[in-house]
């Protein structure tokens, strides 16, 4: 009886060692991929501090594919994930995830690289009538209609902000806002919101689509110094009268303020 030379080579200790060593990383990165993502945010939940308006009510699901319910100021959120395959050419593990509340949801990709490197890219809309009590408490301005977010873009290196991108558009039409005991009201030309920021602070834009300049811009330095401005273009686009004098850059309206403190 003779054996063949090639199974002999196949079946050298050596690879014998390799393939179950290959099958044990396998079966352990299945056994990891699929663990339930409820018992992992129970083991978890001691560790994260959450603001006391953020509620986690219920988890889902496995770490490969799962669900968390939220409610974040008394609104019902819903964040759903399912991570991707791990790259090895940038030692990265990407996710795709979605933000969803009744009526409003953000979705894209969330990519987190070695050593200490988290992206996000994603688009969505907001109902801001879903949201109207929540603006009225705080004296805001109600806008109708949806703003849609065109992109969001952002990196943290090193547990800070490393970059900002982004763009929101809005359509147009009424305008509410609170006047003492009285409401004021106009209709307004479509608006863009641009977001852009690096290490050193990040900036928001508010400019009627095509206009030369902001009708209000913020700002918030590395040390979570907030500056809201707004301009006569604002007062201008709500046909409101105003001194003549003033120009439509000029600043009419200032807060400067800890963002700590307005939280």
């Amino acid at each position: 009886m003779t054996t063949d030379p090639s199974a002999n080579a196949f079946l050298r200790p050596g690879k014998l060692v390799l393939l179950v060593a290959l099958g044990l990383f396998v079966y352990a990165a299945a056994l990891i991929w699929q663990v339930p993502a409820g018992w992992l945010w129970q083991q978890a939940r001691a560790a994260v501090a959450l603001p006391p308006s953020v509620q986690v009510q219920q988890v889902s699901g496995t770490l490969w594919d799962g669900a968390a319910g939220l409610s974040v100021a008394g609104y019902p959120v819903r964040i759903d994930w399912r991570l991707g395959w791990p790259s090895l050419s940038d030692v990265s593990l990407p996710a795709d995830v979605s933000v969803t509340t009744a009526r409003s949801g953000l979705s894209g990709t969330v990519r987190l690289a070695w050593p200490e490197t988290l992206s996000l890219n994603a688009s969505g809309s907001v109902a801001v009538a879903e949201f109207a009590e929540l603006i009225r408490r705080s004296g805001g301005a109600m806008i109708e209609g949806d703003v849609r977010i065109d992109r969001l873009a952002l990196t943290m290196a090193d547990q800070r902000l490393a970059k900002a991108d982004g763009l929101a558009t809005w359509p147009g039409g009424r305008v509410t806002w609170p006047m003492g005991n009285q409401t004021g009201t106009a209709s307004f030309p479509p608006m863009e919101a641009t977001l852009s920021g690096t290490g050193n602070g990040i900036n928001l834009e508010i400019a009627a689509r095509g206009a030369e300049g902001p009708a209000a811009d913020a700002t918030v330095g590395a040390n979570g110094m907030m500056d809201i401005r707004v301009y006569k273009r604002m007062v201008d686009l709500a046909g409101q009268p105003w001194p003549d004098a003033a120009q439509p850059g000029s600043v009419v309206f200032r807060v400067r303020q800890s963002l700590g403190s307005a939280l």
